[in-house]
């Protein structure tokens, strides 16, 4: 990354390390989602969400357009909430319908959510 003080990967120095951005990425509860509209154009919009280990939680509408986005092509991007330090990441997201697997992450913060009839996971891959 010239001009930002960041040799190449091959190298690692310069490169925070990833709990740096774990600790972030946990702590923060919003979260702008970048998707694609049917005709390439950038849809960006903010959730709530929660960060566990390697996934992002959050829930939508089924009939919203970033559900709708996320159907017809499910890579995205998410970035947190502050620009002066911001963690960015790039995945795909997918929709998670049996309730075993977000009742465990909604619990990581009881209160903050409500059901909703749409819930989408993002992966990094």
């Amino acid at each position: 990354m010239p001009g930002y003080g960041i040799s190449g990967p091959a190298e690692g120095s310069g490169l925070l390390h990833w709990s740096w951005a774990a600790e972030r990425l946990t702590a923060a509860r919003n979260y702008w989602v970048a998707t694609v509209w049917p005709d390439g154009r950038p849809h960006v919009m903010p959730v709530w969400g929660m960060w566990d280990d390697s996934t992002l939680w959050f829930t939508s509408a089924v009939g919203s357009r970033k559900v709708r986005n996320l159907t017809a092509d499910p890579r995205c991007c998410i970035t947190t909430e502050d620009a002066s330090d911001p963690v960015i990441i790039e995945g795909v997201a997918r929709i998670v319908t049996e309730p075993v697997r977000p009742r465990r992450v909604f619990s990581l913060r009881a209160g903050d959510f409500t059901g909703s009839p749409t819930r989408w996971i993002f992966e990094d891959p």
